[in-house]
Formats: structure tokens, C-alpha cells, sequence
């Protein structure tokens, strides 16, 4: 048997195999149906104080990553991201960004879903998410504040030794 890509008549519809072909096996699929800032808050309480320079900041990050199911395919990510720089106990800046994303996962064994969800979904969404973070930070009249690279399989690994519940409500610290 054969069929054709490009229209031509090959038994099916126009680029469709024909009718009495055996369906293809779809392996694992992973897709970004939508990215968006659901939440994101930045302040410069000490301004304009804050923009003399001064002794190098204290700066910490927390990031934690929620997932919800919306459906049996579909799955909202957000990742959570918060911080601050201070100098001798003067809050600089500080901020909190909730960047989601819904992602369609198809054909995943039910053992895998779990990782893949709060590994590679928040993999995904963390180079938007930084790039706000130092956009906000350099408008606040500072430094981009470049985040490092975050190894989400390491966070995901000390939420499962620390016990913590998987799913409906997924939580990683």
C-alpha cells in the first residue's frame, strides 16, 4: 500500500493513509499548549535610597513548582519563584513570579507522568520566567538579576525523599 503527503489520491482523503491501513503507534508526545504570567509582583521599597551603590546584596531564591490536572491530557504547570536582595537587613528588591504553562502529555506511561510533569514541564518555563525576572529587576534600576540554571531533577528528587504527595495537587520545593 501506499499513500501520499501531498493531496494525491492514494485511497484516503487528501495526504490521509488509506482507510484500510492499520493505525500508526504515536509514541510519547509532550506539547506547550499555552505559556503566561498568572501572577507578578516586583518592589523597590527603598527607592531611591536603594539605587546608591553600597556593599554587595544577599540574595535568595526560592522556586516551587505546582502542577493541576485540567483534564485526562492536559495539565497546568506554574512555577513559583520568589526573592529578595537585601543589604544589612534593607530589603534592595524584592519579588514573586507565578509563570504557568499548559502542557498536553499524551501517550506516557502512568509511572513516568509524575517526573515528567515536574521535571520537564518546569524546564521548560524557567528561561521565560528568568528572563522576566531580570527585565523587572534591571527596570527596578539595578542589575539584571541573571538566575542560574535550575536542576529540577535534584528538587524533584528531594520532594520524593522528603515523603511529599504526588499528584492531584503536586508540590516541589
Amino acid at each position: 500500500m501506499s499513500f501520499t503527503t501531498n493531496g494525491g489520491p492514494a485511497g484516503g482523503p487528501a495526504g490521509m493513509p488509506p482507510t484500510d491501513a492499520p493505525p500508526q503507534a504515536t509514541g510519547p508526545q509532550l506539547g506547550v499548549m499555552a505559556q503566561y504570567v498568572k501572577d507578578f509582583s516586583f518592589e523597590n521599597p527603598n527607592a531611591p535610597r536603594s539605587l546608591a551603590p553600597s556593599a554587595q546584596p544577599q540574595i535568595s531564591v526560592r522556586i516551587n513548582v505546582n502542577a493541576t490536572p485540567q483534564n485526562e491530557t492536559d495539565y497546568e504547570v506554574e512555577l513559583k519563584l520568589e526573592g529578595r536582595a537585601e543589604v544589612d537587613s534593607n530589603v534592595m528588591f524584592s519579588f514573586e513570579l507565578i509563570y504557568a504553562g499548559l502542557f498536553r502529555i499524551q501517550n506516557v506511561p502512568q509511572d513516568q507522568l509524575h517526573p515528567l510533569i515536574m521535571i520537564e514541564c518546569p524546564r521548560l518555563l524557567f528561561p521565560f520566567a528568568r528572563e522576566l525576572i531580570a527585565s523587572a529587576v534591571r527596570s527596578g534600576g539595578f542589575p539584571p538579576l541573571l538566575l542560574d540554571p535550575v536542576d529540577f531533577v535534584a528538587l524533584y528528587q528531594q520532594q520524593q525523599q522528603a515523603g511529599q504527595a504526588p499528584p492531584p495537587q503536586m508540590s516541589l520545593s
